[in-house]
């Protein structure tokens, strides 16, 4: 397919309520999306980069910046066969990766409609639904956090995650634990701790968590390794794994015995399926993390997560958590049993309600090829 025009467009949504943890709260989402035009179907992704360079050193802005000026020009008039062509067609520039990712999967989605084929199929995916937990973020009060799990429980998630940082922690799990004792419960730092404070940490493990994903620094292997070995619960990896090298490294450190993958964070498709295989190859189990997606990115990790290793419950949840009315039909529903079934149709599997998009845009451009450019 010749890749002919790119559109990038801001929305902004408000969440339902607000999602705080370690570095902040988060009222309000401000969105990249990008259409490829191309002399076949059109191809929707989405960039996850957050409002600020807190998560990681992107923002919307770099990512709009980094797209309109170096990575669509090196699309633009080119014909690729298939979205693994575009990674190499991209190397070009360093880091930028969930810019990068929201290209290289607007091109699996085309590519997905054109071969008439669902996109997880496309992408390798086995598994015909899969298993839902929920994030929750630092609330006002512990009193607040215990309605919301309730309420999520009720609802039939798998897993419940929950923020944390020093100060809100011990005394939480506490709490959640003495009000249900068997649920599959894990935390989330993003990075609050330091090495210093290991004695601290071992406390977690009397609460039989899951995981504590990313404890430490964020860029760290070989603290998190030293951590491992002096903790009995399962240390995930999040912010520190950006591709499949990362995950080797990881690995074979003892850095962690669970990885937590955001197709946006290792940038795109093509890299995540490969962080899968490298996790599989090893025995350690993967999960697919989230961003306060749209639906457009929901669905991508919804096909993400057909893969076979994918065996823990992700953050893949119900539209209604996040938005009162998301921008794809229908929204995406979570099962009374916390299960999501995977869509039948080609291509992303949900259709875009193009009206809200145009009402939701705050600042839209579309760049294309110059005349004779090809490859």
């Amino acid at each position: 397919m010749k890749i002919e025009a790119i559109t990038l467009r801001e929305i902004r949504m408000p969440l339902v309520h607000f999602f705080e943890t370690s570095f902040g709260r988060t009222t309000e989402r401000r969105i990249l999306l990008v259409t490829l035009h191309t002399d076949g179907p059109e191809g929707w992704g989405e960039c996850v980069a957050g409002e600020d360079p807190f998560y990681s050193e992107e923002s919307v802005d770099t990512a709009w910046y980094a797209t309109e000026k170096h990575l669509a020009p090196a699309l633009l008039g080119k014909t690729v066969a298939c979205g693994g062509d575009v990674p190499a067609l991209l190397e070009r520039v360093r880091g930028h990766r969930m810019a990068k990712g929201a290209l290289e999967n607007a091109v699996w989605d085309a590519e997905a409609q054109e071969r008439r084929e669902p996109l997880w199929r496309l992408l390798g995916g086995t598994q015909a639904e899969i298993a839902c937990g929920v994030s929750i973020g630092i609330q006002n009060s512990v009193e607040q956090l215990l309605e919301k799990i309730s309420t999520e429980l009720a609802a039939g998630y798998r897993r419940i995650k929950v923020k944390c940082k020093p100060g809100w922690d011990v005394s939480v799990f506490e709490r959640i634990r003495g009000c249900w004792p068997e649920i599959v419960l894990s935390c989330d730092a993003n990075s609050a701790y330091r090495l210093d404070q290991i004695e601290h940490l071992k406390q977690f493990d009397r609460f039989n968590l899951l995981m504590i994903e990313q404890p430490l620094w964020h860029d760290d292997f070989y603290f998190h390794a030293q951590l491992q070995k002096q903790i009995k619960t399962a240390i995930c990896l999040d912010e520190a794994i950006h591709g499949r090298r990362d995950a080797q490294a990881a690995i074979e450190l003892g850095a962690c015995r669970i990885i937590n993958v955001k197709v946006g964070r290792v940038g795109g498709f093509s890299e995540a399926v490969a962080v899968h295989n490298v996790a599989q190859q090893s025995r350690i189990p993967v999960w697919c993390g989230g961003m306060l997606e749209t639906g457009i990115g929901r669905s991508h990790n919804i096909a993400l997560s057909t893969l076979p290793n994918f065996t823990l419950p992700g953050d893949v949840s119900a539209s209604k958590r996040y938005w009162k009315e998301d921008i794809i039909e229908p929204a995406v529903e979570v099962s009374p049993q916390g299960f999501i079934r995977v869509p039948q149709e080609a291509g992303r599997g949900f259709k875009l309600k193009m009206d809200l998009i145009e009402k939701l845009t705050v600042r839209k451009q579309t760049l294309r090829a110059a005349a004779g450019a090809g490859g």
